[in-house]
């Protein structure tokens, strides 16, 4: 049997939160829709921050309301403080991912707090959901560096990883914030975690800003992951690294997989088809490939004059 991956999608929150146009509330809905049909094991929905900080998710409520929930989806949102908590609990989502970068400078920068200060409110966030069905998530920013402070320790990185546990989340998120990680990086912080913490639900989340995030995930996959966030078209970015492209991209990272051999779950046309969407809503082209060049098992009649072509060529030889 194929070795399960777990895919999980990531556009409808990282990337529509840096679109400058907003995407209407029923669009979104309809291709949140369409992905829970697509097979994905979680689906990041929306951000239950306040909408002047990101006006772009400013219909989080209602888009987490009028969702069609299909069985066996994780429907995710982010949550920063206790008040989102409290607006994603009653719009009844499935888990919570709280964010911290485990730079002090990409965190004070990005959250407008230190780490510490961090912390302490996620830490209230978590206190907060003891005793529900919510499951909590910590994404952990910059894990594989920070574009001002440069490389980040592999200690560092296990030791924020070990305070969350210690509370009882569900799972860590490894982020490669601003795609400076490579293949080896991504190796062996992915073996020191699994060896560390063997009972923890791992997410690796790759950005593609360097032209690395499929090899970044295949040598992930290696040292024992089966778990990744990828953006639907590659959407995405940070604001804090300049140049930076978005996440690795749903439809072109599954496909990869898939003629590899392993099982996402995805079914690779539903994607793609969700994907080939994305232009007209978002008012720009996106930067997956095989929602443009089509699967590499699609054939092509060879040309018109192929017979001809052939007969010349055969011809030489009499």
């Amino acid at each position: 049997m194929n070795r399960r991956l777990y895919m999980q999608e990531v556009a409808t929150r990282d990337g529509f939160q840096i679109e400058p146009a907003f995407i209407p509330t029923d669009e979104k809905i309809a291709l949140i829709d369409a992905l829970s049909q697509a097979g994905y094991a979680k689906i990041e929905v929306t951000s239950f921050t306040s909408a002047s900080a990101i006006p772009a998710l400013r219909d989080a409520d209602e888009v987490m309301q009028r969702i069609a929930r299909a069985p066996g989806v994780v429907y995710t949102v982010l949550v920063p403080n206790a008040r989102g908590a409290e607006r994603a609990m009653a719009a009844r989502a499935d888990e919570f991912n709280l964010v911290m970068s485990v730079s002090e400078t990409h965190n004070t920068a990005n959250l407008r707090m230190t780490r510490e200060q961090s912390f302490k409110g996620l830490a209230a966030v978590i206190d907060a959901a003891r005793g529900t069905n919510v499951a909590i998530n910590v994404s952990l920013s910059t894990s594989f560096g920070c574009p001002m402070e440069g490389e980040v320790a592999r200690e560092e990185v296990l030791r924020w990883s070990a305070r969350f546990i210690e509370l009882g989340v569900d799972g860590i998120t490894l982020c490669d914030t601003t795609g400076m990680a490579h293949p080896r990086m991504a190796f062996e912080l992915t073996a020191a975690f699994r060896a560390r913490f063997p009972d923890t639900g791992l997410t690796l989340h790759f950005h593609n800003t360097r032209g690395m995030g499929g090899a970044n995930v295949l040598a992930a996959i290696e040292a024992g992951a089966d778990r990744f966030d990828a953006s639907l078209g590659g959407l995405g970015g940070c604001p804090y690294a300049p140049g930076a492209t978005g996440n690795i991209c749903t439809e072109d990272t599954a496909h990869m997989l898939d003629a590899m051999g392993y099982d996402t779950g995805l079914d690779l046309d539903k994607v793609v088809a969700a994907a080939r969407r994305l232009p007209e809503m978002i008012g720009h082209d996106i930067a997956g490939q095989v929602s443009k060049a089509g699967f590499i098992t699609q054939r092509h009649a060879p040309p018109i004059d192929y017979e001809a072509i052939r007969a010349r060529a055969l011809a030489r030889d009499a």
